[in-house]
Order: C-alpha cells, then structure tokens, then sequence
C-alpha cells in the first residue's frame, strides 16, 4: 500500500514573494544615474554662449586664475578687472603708458558683484556679494577693425538658477564708451602699482 505523504501546512500555503533585494539596489542605481544624467545633461556650459557679435565665451576660459589688473567701484557694483598673461605682460611693458597699442590676443575680463557691508570686518568696508556679470574684450585688429581692434561682449549671471546668459546688446557699454580712452588703446584701466 502506497505511503501516504502529508504536506505540512507551511507547504501548502502559496508561496509569496517578496521582492528581490539586488533588484531594489539595481532599480535605486539605475534611478541615482538618471538624475545625474539628466542633470548633467541641463547642466549649462558657460563655455558654450556667444555673444551676438560672435564673441565666444571659451575665449575667455581660465579667465577665473588670470592676474588682477585693477578694480573699480560704482555706487552698484564692484569690479575686478583681470588680464590674460599676454596682456599683463603688455602691461608690465609699459603699454599703453608707452604709446604702445596691446598686442592682438590680450584679453581682459571686468568682473561684477553687487556690493554688500561686511558682517565681519571690526571697520565699514564693502565687500562682494551677488556675482552679476562678466564684461570681456579681446584685441583682434582683423576681427574686430571697426572697434580700434577691441571686441566686447557681456555674459550676465542669474544667481538662481546658477547659469549664464549672453546679453542681447550690443555689450555694457562697448566700444562708444571706450572710444573715450582711444589714446590708452581704449582701456580705462592701468596696471596697478604692487
């Protein structure tokens, strides 16, 4: 006679499954790198803006480690003004102080923040607050004939959304207000004593 086989009741329950913990790792990995992607993706290049007088913003890369020129301040904004290593050295040269003009490749980018009082400092000083914009020009008597060879641009900073937009004008105030220091090769700015 055949054996009779009992099944115990946690045998004859249905078997539930329950989800796979690789799987869940998997799935959050695969989420996490989306989200990356995606932002990575919308995330702005500043180096990618041109000007609408074709002035490109990569001209200017490496422009945050460039050596300071001067400064200047309104009453709504403080500025350093920094140059690429050509135009420093230009400077150094004595030029324009020495009727020289700077040479085709100078750079030179005026950095703006609207100003705020210091919390900190024991005296009233201003100091740097919302970065705003980077006002650039590059010497290139070919490109840029019209101009006394200078080429300017502005790219505006919205704090906010931590981006960069090439303003739509012709530029701050370019080369009608520069035009003002045409025997100073239209800079405004000398290389400051140190």
């Amino acid at each position: 006679m055949p054996e009779l086989v009992r099944k115990s009741s946690a045998q004859e329950q249905p078997i539930q499954k329950k989800p796979i913990a690789g799987f869940t790792i998997g799935a959050t990995a695969v989420a996490a790198l989306a989200v990356l992607l995606v932002t990575a993706v919308y995330a702005q290049d500043k180096y990618s803006l041109k000007s609408p007088s074709g002035i490109a913003f990569s001209d200017f890369k490496g422009y945050e480690d460039w050596a300071v020129a001067s400064s200047a301040r309104t009453d709504e904004v403080l500025k350093v003004i920094v140059a690429n290593p050509a135009m420093i050295t230009a400077y150094k040269a004595g030029v324009p102080g020495n009727g020289q003009p700077f040479p085709d490749g100078s750079m030179i980018v005026k950095l703006q923040w609207k100003p705020k009082k210091s919390t900190e400092a024991p005296f009233v000083v201003d100091v740097p607050d919302v970065f705003t914009q980077a006002f650039v020009m590059e010497k290139d008597s070919k490109r840029f004939p019209q101009s006394g060879g200078w080429g300017y641009a502005l790219f505006n900073y919205e704090a906010a959304s931590d981006t960069f937009t090439a303003d739509p004008s012709p530029s701050d105030c370019g080369h009608a207000c520069h035009v003002a220091v045409k025997a100073k090769d239209h800079i405004f700015h000398p290389y400051q004593k140190r």
